[in-house]
């Protein structure tokens, strides 16, 4: 982010700002707080409200405060099932629940893939700047999607005996060997839920869905609204490179994409900013506001889990 500011920073560029833009950049805030709440109303929906509002929120500022600080290829999807068993649920169900979640985004990405093939015979919505390779490595983040969605789906949806089969063969490697035991129960416990979810009728799988899908528009719409509260750009082109960026981000094995997410934002989103100057101070706005705030309030609520574990050691000594 810096180097995006070095690079592209002109003196008295902020003289430029139009005041009456900038309000965008509160209601990228409240955007960014409606996405935590549809993710939130998620969890709590698929928990089928054992979890209050304040637990739910808890847990998916735990699930951003991991992802934010860990590789992409490992998420915050086990401090999330940690943090729903220090909630109540059994650590089964919640990770039932964290998978019918994943699957959820999943078949999100499966209908955005589409949309954004669509949409590339009327828009230039991969930028020329990212090449032949950068076009290998989109077609294979859509393929690895759709096939992953696939999988998930059968596992989740058609057979989760499967996956509890996954699950206890892991734990039967010899390093993990000591947890067999436990995991078996908690791994039935896993397949009962997913069972249950499964014979849930269809408008359970909608309204999940759809909360899932705000949480995902809201998380797209943030680079654009930013821009948009500095200077005008083409919106719904804005907005298609957001899609395809943020899909793009699954790529960046770095601890919350640092230093890919900044790249790839100047790589679909700079070339629509008519002032280059503009870039660094887009880069650094969208980051504070989609990045930075969520690693505060996630620390605050991930070392809330850990204290409350501390109280429980010390009660059972």
């Amino acid at each position: 982010m810096a180097g995006v500011i070095y690079y592209t920073y002109t003196p008295g560029v902020l003289e430029h700002l139009v005041p009456k833009r900038l309000p965008g950049l509160v209601i990228a805030v409240i955007v960014s707080g409606m996405r935590v709440w549809f993710s939130a109303a998620k969890i709590r929906f698929l928990s089928e409200k054992t979890l209050g509002w304040m637990a739910s929120i808890r847990v998916v500022l735990a699930w951003d405060f991991t992802s934010a600080v860990t590789p992409s290829t490992i998420g915050g999807a086990p401090m999330a099932t940690y943090a729903m068993n220090k909630e109540g649920l059994k650590l089964g169900g919640a990770g039932a629940i964290i998978l019918y979640g994943v699957l959820l985004d999943q078949i999100w990405f499966a209908i955005a893939i589409p949309i954004l093939l669509i949409a590339g015979l009327f828009y230039e919505v991969v930028p020329p700047e990212i090449g032949l390779l950068g076009e290998i490595s989109m077609a294979l983040v859509y393929t690895g999607l759709l096939c992953y969605a696939g999988l998930l789906a059968y596992g989740v949806l058609v057979n989760p005996t499967a996956i509890k089969k996954v699950v206890n063969w892991v734990f039967k490697l010899p390093f993990l060997r000591k947890f067999k035991d436990k995991i078996e129960v908690e791994a039935e416990n896993l397949e009962e839920y997913a069972q249950q979810l499964r014979k849930k009728p269809a408008r359970f799988l909608f309204k999940a869905f759809f909360l899932s899908t705000m949480s995902w528009i809201c998380r797209v719409a943030l680079a654009t609204i930013v821009i948009l509260s500095l200077l005008p750009a083409p919106e719904a082109l804005s907005i298609f490179r957001s899609l395809a960026m943020n899909l793009a981000f699954l790529l960046v094995p770095t601890p919350g994409g640092s230093g890919g997410v900044e790249g790839l934002f100047v790589l679909f989103q700079g070339p629509l900013i008519t002032r280059e100057a503009f870039i660094g101070l887009a880069v650094f706005l969208w980051r504070i506001i989609s990045y930075y705030i969520s690693i505060g309030l996630g620390m605050m609520a991930t070392t809330w889990y850990i204290n409350r574990s501390v109280v429980e050691s010390k009660l059972e000594e």
